[in-house]
């Protein structure tokens, strides 16, 4: 096999590799953090290889053997992600230590393949080439520092390793961390340690087994407290002396497999337990997981005889069905939301017609505004893919609230990450190109609000939501243009927006708004336009649009801030040009330069003394060019 043909298989199997990274299930123990980060960093090579695999790009000889390592490393952590997210969550936590070393281990071995990979030359689209320079950023920041685990967890684990009776908040925090919450999270637990035993794991599992049955006997008495109405005598007493009798297999759910307390129909048919399936739909997928159909709603229908039938059995074997647990986190005193408020909103947004859809997404939004504690218990509810569903809505007014109420939810950094993981971006885009007015100007502070997780500034820019924004920037209501303002000063971080907004016109519409102080819009425009200023393309636009004369009055009168920004465009378009210069001379901009050396903020200090320096060069003759 050759070279290039070895490199084709390679680039086949890597992007098999981060595709099954894409498809890892949510981790719920101590390595949390850790593991999605992981995960996050990965997915963004996606367009990389899958650009080499479509286009059949050559692949240099020097390039496979980084594409060798880079393969291995993925291989050592996906196996590092899939052993960390199964098993016991206490035998996670204690093992914390060992495990955030394999993570900085996995972390140093991506980034030093990637260093042996030369992307650059590569014939791949520029933004590819930009997000893969992101990535390789992100990698060699992680690599600078080991993950620090969670101090608070780690003492109050100590505590209990040294067999001190602990406080009832102790054991509150570990139940919250270990994400030991419910009795259902007990019994798998259990289970989970039970099938370490049988295994005679050995070695750390044996040296840790009686801090994990010490932490797991607390948690569950803590459990038990907040659910007095289930009777704990028929539990196990101890980890090896499980048995119950055996469930008929139309009893279980097909997901959990374990007796289902609330059982719900989607719409092929299926039954399943209802915080399962929830947590199915609201990961963003759109099928029936037993049979593979796609789901014509997300609404879910109780099964009232398969419930009455479950009991009956439980009656027979006397054993006693625990209360279902709502898919939400504790609702917190004060909040709006109870389980029967959220179930009938989400009932006439699925199933209501156009009038009832309209009042309960309206409902929802005044929700999500009031309060923290609303837009958990509501996002925990599984109303986000709901509302991302109703962004395509015919009725005007549906599609506003829907979309400010993704805005608000988005408030939350959990949330952020549910609205991108189920595809909400292309949809608000969507919402921001065709929308009312009110609803486009949400649809972009939403935006604004997903940007602000770098991995989002990407998919933002990618979908097309750039000449939108520039479009609203333009004619929108005052609050609109700050809105659009604001969102394309974010995603503009990123290089590669700043050349989809250059291309899309945006320094026509940014100068005008310069000139015209009375539309308040002169600090966002000037801001825009010094992130714009820095890049060859933007450089290039602004100084075909006569700014000079605009900028200087800027740095003249304007506020501190704004004569910062007008001063650094002034330098970016004026250095190496000594027509821009001369020009620059006969406005007056060489008294006002020296005011603002003299009085400006620092930054701007040394943006005017360079200018003047230059301008004097250009007076004497000498090369228009310096360093500032």
């Amino acid at each position: 096999m050759s070279n290039n043909e070895s490199g084709g298989v390679l680039v086949s199997q890597l992007v098999d590799s981060v595709r099954e990274f894409s498809g890892l299930p949510e981790c719920r123990n101590a390595a949390r953090d850790m593991y999605g980060s992981l995960v996050r960093r990965v997915k963004l090579l996606t367009p990389l290889f899958e650009e080499l695999k479509e286009n059949e790009k050559h692949v240099a000889n020097d390039d496979v053997e980084g594409f060798k390592l880079l393969k291995v490393a993925l291989d050592f952590g996906l196996d590092l992600l899939k052993s960390v997210n199964q098993g016991s969550k206490t035998f996670q936590a204690l093992q914390i230590n060992t495990t955030t070393s394999k993570f900085h281990e996995a972390t140093i071995k991506i980034e030093e393949a990637l260093c042996k990979i030369h992307y650059n030359r590569f014939n791949i689209p520029e933004e590819v080439k930009e997000q893969i320079q992101l990535v390789h950023s992100q990698l060699k920041r992680a690599n600078s520092q080991t993950e620090s685990p969670d101090i608070q967890l780690q003492t109050d684990l100590s505590i209990l390793k040294m067999g001190i009776e602990p406080d009832i908040e102790t054991v509150r925090r570990l139940s919250e961390k270990l994400h030991l919450i419910t009795i259902d999270d007990l019994r798998k637990e259990s289970l989970a340690i039970h099938e370490m035993v049988i295994m005679n794991e050995g070695g750390e599992f044996e040296s840790c087994f009686d801090t994990m049955s010490f932490v797991l006997k607390k948690i569950n008495d803590y459990v038990m407290l907040g659910n007095p109405g289930v009777d704990d005598s028929g539990r196990e007493k101890g980890l090896l002396r499980h048995r119950s009798p055996v469930i008929p297999d139309d009893f279980r759910c097909p997901i959990s497999l374990e007796l289902m307390k609330d059982p719900v129909i989607v719409s092929t048919g299926q039954t399943y337990e209802r915080s399962c399936i929830q947590k199915w739909l609201d990961a963003g997928h759109k099928t029936c997981p037993k049979t593979q159909q796609t789901l014509q709603h997300t609404s879910l229908t109780p099964n009232y005889v398969l419930k009455s039938l479950i009991t009956l059995w439980c009656d027979s074997n006397s054993i006693e069905l625990p209360k279902s647990q709502p898919n939400s986190k504790p609702i917190t005193p004060g909040s709006e939301c109870n389980q029967t408020t959220i179930t009938t909103l989400l009932t006439k947004l699925t199933n209501g017609n156009l009038s009832e859809q309209r009042a309960a997404a309206g409902e929802i939004r005044l929700l999500t505004k009031r309060n923290a504690d609303n837009r958990v218990c509501i996002a925990d509810n599984g109303t986000i893919p709901i509302l991302v569903q109703l962004l395509s809505s015919k009725d005007n007014r549906t599609q506003e609230h829907a979309v400010t109420a993704l805005l608000n939810l988005s408030i939350n950094e959990d949330n952020k990450q549910i609205i991108v993981s189920i595809g909400a971006i292309p949809e608000i885009v969507s919402v921001l190109k065709n929308g009312t007015v009110e609803a486009r100007e949400n649809a972009a502070a939403a935006l604004f609000s997903l940007s602000v997780v770098d991995e989002n500034k990407v998919a933002i820019g990618a979908a097309g939501a750039m000449p939108p924004l520039i479009e609203l920037l333009q004619h929108g209501t005052p609050r609109g243009k700050k809105d659009a303002a604001t969102a394309i000063f974010n995603l503009c971080i990123y290089q590669g927006n700043k050349v989809r907004a250059i291309r899309a016109g945006i320094v026509g519409p940014l100068m005008r708004l310069v000139k015209d102080a009375s539309g308040g819009m002169v600090d966002e425009a000037l801001a825009v336009l010094a992130i714009l200023a820095g890049h060859n393309e933007g450089k290039v636009a602004i100084g075909e649009v006569d700014p000079v004369p605009v900028l200087v009055e800027v740095v003249r009168t304007g506020s501190p801030r704004n004569r910062e920004n007008g001063v650094a465009v002034l330098w970016c378009v004026c250095a190496g040009d000594v027509d821009r210069l001369m020009i620059l001379k006969r406005v007056g901009g060489e008294e006002v330069l020296r005011e603002l050396s003299e009085h400006g903020t620092d930054r701007a200090k040394r943006k005017a003394r360079g200018l003047l320096e230059l301008v004097q060069r250009v007076e004497f003759g000498e090369p228009a060019v310096n360093v500032v």
